[in-house]
């Protein structure tokens, strides 16, 4: 029997793929034994740290100055300046870390993003979210461990992304935390207002919309009932939030592309920059899928929601399913065409504000936020949420039974 050779792994030097652009590895950075880098797309800046405690796999990932991967695995994800992740993560695609996010061991991440100071403790699995609120690491948005974001519904479809906090106040890094208690859930999709705080062990179902509040679910009641899987008996809910959703990342794309690129630089390369719009578009891509994909399915839930109720069917949720199969498309394009016209979404107001606090306060993104006044904050604020309400206004033109 012939033997076959093995191709055995050098565990002391990392692992570089050939596709790999090694001038876009910091000289400064350092990377453990046992890590690899993979992608034409990778970006490693000085001062990030890879694979302390464990092998990290990098696979075109844009890793920002002072960022530490402990160990685990990254893929079309965006870390920048100062973020962490502790060993055992699993971060995936349409994933951002803002400044100073960070998650602690064995979390699973995708198509989410952190705004700076959020902190996810361990064994969490938090997919499908937008999360942001608080001023400092002292004083940030948080979420127990052994926390999970329910974002698959039984009736298989994940058109379940939970906004918690909004972007028009949370790039202002001046709201409430939020907390979700650990050994608990969220069924997405969801929305919660800054200063919630959801008691540990509890599994929240409903929208938080009235901030500052302390939230809590006790032991359900149990039963068996019958059920049929398909069958769609309330989309206005899960169909608002999801323009809700969507209408906040484009406002988040305004952001980066007229106030997030006047910090281009040495702690924020142009290179960081462009990985932060491109992972920002594959992100609203996603949502637009699975938003699409939900509305899909109502074509077939709409006759076997009839076939079952006959007579006693509502009229109004008929209403609302033909709305949303028959405009799923029209709702992505004109997602599209708002992304296209991106540099129209512009406040020169606003945008003076920064400039001049640049040049007072320096180039550090953080420090230039946190050193707005409440006027001036209050004007960035109304101009993306006029942002937020004219997307919104215009997707729900396409669907007017759910409004």
């Amino acid at each position: 029997m012939k033997n076959k050779s093995t191709d055995m792994v050098n565990l002391n030097t990392p692992i570089i793929g050939d596709e790999v652009d090694r001038t876009r590895i910091g000289k400064k950075a350092t990377i453990h034994p046992g890590c690899r880098l993979l992608g034409s797309k990778t970006l490693i800046c000085d001062g990030a740290e890879l694979g302390f405690e464990a092998p990290v796999t990098v696979n075109n990932c844009y890793i920002g100055p002072n960022v530490k991967l402990k160990g685990g695995y990254f893929e079309n994800a965006v870390f920048l300046e100062g973020a962490e992740a502790g060993s055992g993560a699993h971060v995936r695609s349409g994933t951002i870390f803002e400044e100073q996010a960070s998650i602690a061991h064995t979390v699973g991440l995708k198509q989410t993003v952190l705004f700076p100071f959020v902190t996810l403790g361990s064994l969490i699995n938090f997919c499908d979210c937008f999360m942001a609120g608080g001023t400092s690491r002292k004083n940030h948005s948080e979420v127990g461990s052994s926390y999970i974001h329910f974002n698959y519904t039984p009736n298989q479809d994940k058109a379940t992304a939970s906004l918690i906090g909004d972007v028009p106040n949370g790039v202002m890094l001046n709201q409430n935390p939020i907390f979700l208690g650990g050994q608990g859930g969220l069924v997405g999709p969801c929305r919660i207002a800054y200063g919630t705080l959801i008691a540990a062990g509890s599994v929240y179902r409903k929208d938080q919309l009235k901030p500052d509040r302390l939230v809590f679910e006790g032991g359900g009641r149990g039963g068996s009932v019958p059920y049929s899987t398909g069958i769609y008996r309330n989309v206005k809910r899960q169909a608002f939030n999801n323009i809700v959703y969507l209408a906040n990342l484009v406002a988040l794309m305004a952001w980066y592309t007229h106030i997030r690129r006047r910090f281009i630089g040495e702690r924020f390369p142009q290179a960081l920059y462009e990985g932060l719009i491109d992972t920002l578009h594959l992100a609203i891509s996603e949502k637009i899928k699975r938003f699409t994909g939900f509305c899909e399915k109502l074509k077939e839930s709409g006759k076997l929601y009839q076939q079952q109720m006959g007579d006693s069917a509502s009229a109004n949720l008929i209403l609302q399913k033909d709305q949303l199969v028959n405009n799923r498309d029209q709702a992505g394009d004109l997602i599209r065409r708002c992304l296209d016209s991106i540099d129209s979404y512009q406040n020169q107001a606003f945008l003076s504000i920064i400039r001049r606090q640049i040049d007072r306060v320096g180039p550090g993104y953080i420090d230039v936020i946190k050193s707005l006044d409440t006027d001036e904050a209050s004007q960035g604020t109304l101009w993306l949420q006029q942002i937020v309400d004219e997307v919104t206004g215009r997707m729900l033109a396409l669907f007017p039974a759910i409004r």
